[in-house]
């Protein structure tokens, strides 16, 4: 779905996959967002092409990571993993990219969510993955 979002009187072209979805993946100027509404923000799609934020959503770079556990990447999104940068015991740093996520024809840069050392890398290339599904594990 195409919007058009008005933010601090300026005005964005959008592309969401699913309005519903949490995290909502969002496409905006080419590049990919998760949009984490805070708690009891509701995001309507009134008026044709128009979205209304009743509170504004806090927006963090896609593939940085939204899972609960600190100690695991998790998928951002349904996909097929393209790539893979990493294996069991490399060192990473936080931002690094770690892997290729392809989704809806687009590639999806994966980056590590902290600096540490991966105890598992959970994918291979060519495989297809869910929404949330662990990516990579990183040592205790």
């Amino acid at each position: 779905m195409k919007y058009t979002v008005k933010v601090a009187g300026k005005v964005y072209g959008v592309e969401i996959v699913d309005l519903n979805a949490r995290p909502i993946l969002a496409r905006v100027d080419g590049e990919i967002f998760e949009v984490l509404p805070e708690n009891n923000v509701r995001l309507d799609a009134g008026g044709g092409e128009n979205v209304k934020a009743v509170k504004a959503p806090m927006i963090t770079e896609a593939g940085m990571g939204s899972a609960s556990n600190d100690n695991a990447i998790f998928a951002p999104l349904p996909g097929n993993i393209t790539e893979v940068f990493v294996k069991a015991g490399d060192e990473v740093q936080t931002g690094q990219v770690i892997l290729i996520i392809e989704a809806m024809k687009m590639k999806n840069s994966l980056r590590s969510t902290r600096t540490g050392k991966l105890a598992a890398v959970l994918v291979s290339a060519g495989q297809t993955v869910a929404h949330k599904q662990a990516l990579v594990e990183f040592e205790p």
